[in-house]
C-alpha cells in the first residue's frame, strides 16, 4: 500500500516537471518571439526615420490601393489605380524648381480642381478620375527601374479651386495643373502648356432638353448664358458679343457661376431644369450626356473651334516640360477618355431636381413665410433654409424617414427634445421647422463661431453637422488641417477631408443645398428684376 503510495507520488511529481519545463519553453519562446519582434520594429523605425531625414519629406499621408494598373475599356473593371496615391499632405514652403530639383526632392505637386470629371473620391473615399489615372501612369514612368522607395518619386495631390490653379501654380505652391484648361493667347503669358498634341476641343453650346431654336451663334442674342467662373467661356461669349454687336443684336447676358460650382454641376443644374443654357467643352459634354438625359449638345453652336486643351506648369521648366510631353504622347486618347467609367461610378447618384417648377414652387410658396420668420430671428438667409428643407423633403412635411425622423427639415424627436432646442410637438409644420432652424442656429453657433471661419462657411459646415454630426465635422476638419488644408473652408477644402473619412454622403448633402439655394436664388433675381421692369 505505502509503496503505491510512492509510485502515485513519483508519478504525480513527473507530470508536474513535464508540465512545468513546458510552460517554461512556451514562456521562452514567446519572449524570444517579442524580442526578434521588436528588434524588427525598431529597425523598421530607424529605416523609415533615416530615410524621412535624409530626403527632407514631410510625412506622407497615403491611401492604400492594388498595385496592379488596369486600363480596360470593361465597366466592371476600376480605371487606373496607384497603390500610393497622396492626397494633399502637409506641405512645405512654395518651391521654384524643375524636374532635376523635383526628383531630389522625391515628389511633384499636382494641383488639382475637386470635379466629377477629373479628381473626385469614390464612395469609399479613395482619389478617382480622369487626372488621377493619368498621373498614376506617369508617376510609374518615372519610376521605371527604380527598385529603391527612397529613390522613387511621388504624385502629391493639391486640390484648390478652378480659379487658384494657374495662380497657385505661379506662386509655387504646384508644380503641375492637372486639369486639363483651353490654352488661350492670355493664358500662355503667364504659363506654358503640355497638350500632347491632341487635337482640338470645342467649346459648345448646352441646353436643357425644354429649350428650342438654338441653331447658330446668332440665335444666342439675348440669352442668358450660366457659366464656369473665370473660364474661358467668359472670354470667347465676350467676343462672341462683340460679333452680335455688330449685327445690331442683343448681347448675351453671361452669368458666372459661384466660384464652387463646376461644370459638371452646372451641368446638373442645366438637366434639373434650373439653368437653361450653358457652356461645356465637347469631350465633357459627351461624357456627360450619357448620364444626364435631359440635356441637348448643340454641336453646331460652337463659341470656339478648334481650341487645344493641356496641363500646365511654369515658364522656365524645359525638364518637366520635355518629360511631360514624351508620356503624353504616349498615352492613348481612350486611356483617360474612352475609359473613364462615369456610370460605374455615378449609376446610383440621386441628382437634384428642379425645385422651381410649378408643382414645387407651390410647395415652396407655401412655407417660405415660416423660412423669413425663422431664418430672421436666427440670422439665417431664408432661401438658404428653404433649400435645405427641399433637400431633407422636398418640401414634404408628411415624409418620415426609416430613422424616425420627421417632416420638412426631417428632424428626429429626441433632437427636438434635446435642452438646446426644446420644441414641442414637431409633427406640426411651423414647429418642425422652428426645431430644425434652432437646432441649425445651436450648431453654428456651437461648433463654427470663430470668426475666421466666413458666413458661406458657417452654413456649410452647420449643414454637415445637421447631417453627419458635429464630432464627425470636428474630425473632418481636424484632417483637412493635417492635410495643409484650410480646416475653416468647407468647399475644396474641408469636404476633400469629408470625402476621405467618411465618403460622398456628406460631400453630397452640402453640395445639393448649395445647389438648390443658388436655383432658388436664380429664380429670385428674375422676380426682382421683373418688378423693375
Amino acid at each position: 500500500m505505502i509503496n503505491n503510495t510512492r509510485k502515485t507520488r513519483k508519478i504525480k511529481n513527473s507530470i508536474h516537471n513535464i508540465l512545468f519545463v513546458k510552460q517554461a519553453l512556451a514562456v521562452f519562446i514567446f519572449m524570444c518571439c517579442v524580442f526578434f519582434l521588436q528588434i524588427s520594429f525598431v529597425e523598421k523605425q530607424t529605416n523609415t526615420i533615416t530615410e524621412s531625414v535624409l530626403s527632407d519629406k514631410p510625412k506622407k499621408i497615403i491611401v492604400d490601393e492594388p498595385k496592379k494598373i488596369v486600363v480596360n475599356k470593361s465597366d466592371d473593371v476600376p480605371p487606373v489605380q496607384s497603390n500610393r496615391i497622396e492626397v494633399n499632405p502637409i506641405l512645405e514652403s512654395q518651391y521654384l524648381g524643375d524636374l532635376s530639383a523635383l526628383s531630389k526632392r522625391r515628389y511633384i505637386r499636382a494641383l488639382v480642381s475637386y470635379s466629377r470629371t477629373g479628381f473626385f473620391f469614390d464612395k469609399n473615399g479613395r482619389p478617382r478620375g480622369m487626372q488621377v489615372d493619368l498621373l498614376t501612369i506617369y508617376e510609374e514612368q518615372l519610376n521605371k527601374g527604380k527598385k529603391k522607395e527612397s529613390d522613387k518619386i511621388h504624385i502629391r495631390y493639391i486640390p484648390t479651386t478652378f480659379d487658384r490653379l494657374i495662380p497657385d501654380l505661379i506662386e509655387g505652391k504646384g508644380d503641375i495643373v492637372a486639369n486639363l484648361m483651353t490654352i488661350t493667347p492670355e493664358r500662355k503669358k503667364k504659363i506654358n502648356f503640355i497638350s500632347g498634341k491632341r487635337g482640338s476641343v470645342q467649346e459648345l453650346i448646352i441646353s436643357h432638353k425644354s429649350v428650342k431654336g438654338i441653331d447658330s451663334i446668332n440665335d444666342l442674342s439675348g440669352q442668358e448664358i450660366y457659366v464656369l467662373k473665370g473660364s474661358s467661356y467668359v472670354e470667347h461669349l465676350k467676343v462672341i458679343n462683340q460679333h452680335l454687336k455688330k449685327k445690331k443684336l442683343a448681347p448675351i447676358r453671361i452669368v458666372e457661376a459661384d466660384s464652387h460650382l463646376m461644370t459638371e454641376e452646372i451641368l446638373e443644374l442645366v438637366n434639373s431644369g434650373v439653368v437653361k443654357l450653358t457652356v461645356a467643352d465637347s469631350y465633357i459634354a459627351k461624357i456627360w450626356k450619357n448620364i444626364l438625359p435631359n440635356i441637348n449638345i448643340h454641336k453646331s453652336v460652337a463659341i470656339k473651334q478648334g481650341s487645344n486643351i493641356g496641363w500646365a506648369i511654369r515658364k522656365k521648366s524645359p525638364e518637366l516640360q520635355k518629360s511631360l510631353n514624351i508620356f503624353l504622347k504616349k498615352v492613348k486618347k481612350g486611356t483617360y477618355l474612352g475609359n473613364m467609367l462615369f456610370k460605374r461610378y455615378y449609376k446610383n447618384n440621386k441628382w437634384v431636381k428642379n425645385p422651381n417648377t410649378k408643382k414645387e414652387r407651390k410647395k415652396f410658396i407655401a412655407f417660405i413665410d415660416l423660412f423669413e420668420k425663422y431664418g430672421q430671428q436666427y440670422n439665417f438667409d431664408a432661401l438658404a433654409l428653404a433649400a435645405q428643407g427641399y433637400q431633407e423633403s422636398h418640401l414634404d412635411h408628411k415624409k418620415k424617414s426609416h430613422r424616425g425622423a420627421v417632416g420638412v427639415m426631417q428632424l428626429l424627436p429626441s433632437t427636438a427634445a434635446d435642452k438646446h432646442v426644446k420644441i414641442k410637438n414637431i409633427n406640426k409644420v411651423e414647429n418642425n421647422i422652428h426645431a430644425g432652424v434652432k437646432y441649425l442656429a445651436f450648431l453654428r453657433d456651437r461648433y463654427f463661431s470663430d470668426p475666421a471661419i466666413s458666413k458661406k462657411d458657417k452654413m456649410a459646415f452647420s449643414w454637415a453637422a445637421y447631417n453627419a454630426g458635429p464630432a464627425k465635422v470636428r474630425k473632418m476638419r481636424a484632417l483637412a488641417k493635417k492635410m495643409n488644408l484650410d480646416e475653416n473652408v468647407w468647399f475644396a477644402n474641408v469636404e476633400v477631408a469629408a470625402a476621405k473619412i467618411i465618403g460622398r454622403e456628406t460631400v453630397e448633402y452640402v453640395s445639393k443645398i448649395f445647389k438648390y439655394y443658388i436655383a432658388y436664388s436664380l429664380v429670385q433675381k428674375q422676380l426682382n428684376e421683373k418688378k423693375l421692369n
